[in-house]
């Protein structure tokens, strides 16, 4: 081999170990772990600042009852003395504040439905972030554990016979399969959240739960035993043998 084409390949073989490295899935998922406990104080703290204008604007609604109902009264007092003029004056203070109280029960409902919607996407997001997090740290630790697999199978590799030619496409294809199948994980790791299968998987469990506390009151003589789902009946017929 010519001294510039061992070059090319030593230049080649740096800058994809520097790429590797940069690209390194395993600090990627550990980096994205971070992240996500990061978001959660962040979080809680918006939702912290909904529930503030919330209580804000409940406060101001409950001032301006207070002062309509005051002025009611007062005109109620000078139609009672025949004072009209007086009466007129606080007729419109009245009429002024009917506008303040309408602007701010719309504002308050619209602060309310912002502050329920706040607390639906925290609890997905807790839900998808617990998810995740186990989702990479089972990742890691089998990427430990092929590392470790992959050391041994170096040392035992030493004690073949035969040049570089006979093992080079069986160690290209393994590097491949490797490669391709950290992608696929960390594709898996990066999906974005599925609020409509979160909320499936809660109505399931939940049908779960009422079966098995239906089956549990059923062993303690409580009540009598449920209907078997349809599932269940699939599993028992299956069960059985057919009838000679």
């Amino acid at each position: 081999m010519s001294l510039w084409k061992r070059f090319k390949r030593a230049v080649r073989a740096l800058f994809g170990k520097a790429i590797e490295t940069i690209e390194d899935p395993k600090l990627i998922l550990e980096q994205n772990i971070r992240e996500l406990n990061e978001q959660v104080p962040k979080m809680n703290e918006h939702i912290a600042s909904v529930k503030a204008t919330v209580t804000l604007l409940e406060r101001e609604l409950d001032k301006y009852q207070k002062e309509y109902n005051d002025l009611v009264t007062r005109v109620r007092a000078a139609l009672n003395q025949n004072r009209e003029d007086l009466a007129e004056q606080y007729a419109l203070r009245v009429e002024k504040l009917k506008q303040s109280l309408v602007q701010t029960q719309a504002e308050l409902e619209a602060a309310r439905r912002a502050y329920d919607k706040a607390l639906e996407v925290k609890k997905l997001f807790m839900r998808e972030r617990e998810r995740k997090i186990q989702e990479a740290r089972a990742a890691l630790q089998q990427y430990e554990r092929a590392k470790w697999q992959a050391r041994i199978a170096d040392a035992f590799e030493q004690f073949e016979v035969g040049g570089i030619d006979q093992t080079h496409d069986e160690m290209v294809r393994r590097l491949q399969e490797k490669s391709a199948a950290y992608e696929a994980r960390l594709e898996l790791a990066m999906d974005s959240i599925d609020t409509s299968r979160l909320k499936l998987d809660e109505e399931m469990e939940k049908i779960q739960a009422r079966e098995s506390l239906a089956r549990l009151k059923a062993e303690l003589g409580l009540e009598a035993p449920p209907p078997p789902s349809p599932q269940q009946e699939g599993q028992e017929s299956q069960g059985k043998s057919p009838l000679l």
